[in-house]
């Protein structure tokens, strides 16, 4: 696969998106935009195109990536509309759905896509839907450059809210678990590098544990819990601060809010 890629948005997410491509060997032209130069100059360094011009970036590309915020997505797609007829233009804005996409580029192959920062480092997590002109060989497309930046599933959209809460923005939850875990450490007498090392491996592993051995998270806690051990003591003591509810409640409300962000910004 060697398709030209305009990434429009170069910032967190957008830079994740093009060094996992980097990464991953893609064979294309990769071509990152943004209104603000000074993001661009690491790009270049690393073999990848720069300019500020959405429409001629566009023009260029046979795959386009918009990642600007929601309220912002209308008005690129109305700017590069003529340039993405027929090509895949690829939505990381959260929250704006299918039928709003297309409605402002009529004649794109419309996909939306929640990845994560795991991308990053090529471990994202990314749930992805396609408008219906996009055909089978496209999506085999979409899956070649999503799986450089992790693993993906295609899913139906009515999911998409509640992925961009559990995944998308994950992240965010597992660093306060890792955080927690590396202040309990310090709290019992372990160096900060030893505590945060141990902490984020553990997390690392036991998903590892999961995903690649295909493990019930239930077995792996009884796996490692002996009876009046250290593990069983621990594990009572997490149950009694009602983590598991926090958490539900925590994902009840962010798929919320991006009902309530849709609505704000009128994104229908």
């Amino acid at each position: 696969m060697n398709d030209k890629v305009a990434v429009i948005g170069a910032g967190m997410m957008g830079s994740a998106i093009i060094k996992s491509l980097v990464k991953g060997g893609y064979k294309g032209q990769i071509t990152a935009v943004d209104i603000q130069i000074q993001k661009l100059a690491e790009f270049e360094k690393i073999g990848v195109k720069t300019g500020s011009d959405n429409c001629k970036a566009a023009e260029e590309a046979d795959i386009v990536f918009v990642i600007v915020k929601p309220g912002d997505v209308e008005a690129v797609l109305r700017e590069i509309n003529k340039e993405t007829r027929g090509k895949l233009v690829i939505s990381v804005a959260a929250t704006v759905p299918l039928m709003f996409l297309c409605k402002h580029a009529p004649e794109a192959k419309i996909v939306r896509i929640m990845p994560n920062l795991g991308a990053m480092v090529q471990a994202a997590y990314t749930a992805y839907c396609c408008g219906s002109n996009v055909t089978v060989e496209e999506k085999q497309k979409i899956q070649t450059l999503l799986n450089m930046m992790g693993v993906c599933d295609e899913v139906d959209e009515k999911y998409m809210d509640a992925l961009t809460a559990v995944s998308g923005s994950g992240p965010g939850y597992i660093s306060i678990i890792i955080e927690a875990l590396t202040y309990a450490g310090l709290k019992v007498g372990l160096p900060r590098n030893i505590a945060l090392k141990s902490a984020a491996q553990t997390i690392l592993g036991t998903a590892k544990l999961v995903i690649d051995l295909n493990e019930d998270p239930t077995k792996i806690k009884d796996m490692t819990t002996t009876p009046g051990g250290t593990t069983i003591e621990a594990i009572y003591q997490i149950e009694q601060s009602q983590i598991r509810p926090a958490m539900i409640r925590a994902i009840e409300e962010a798929t919320k809010k991006s009902a309530q962000i849709r609505e704000k910004l009128n994104l229908t």
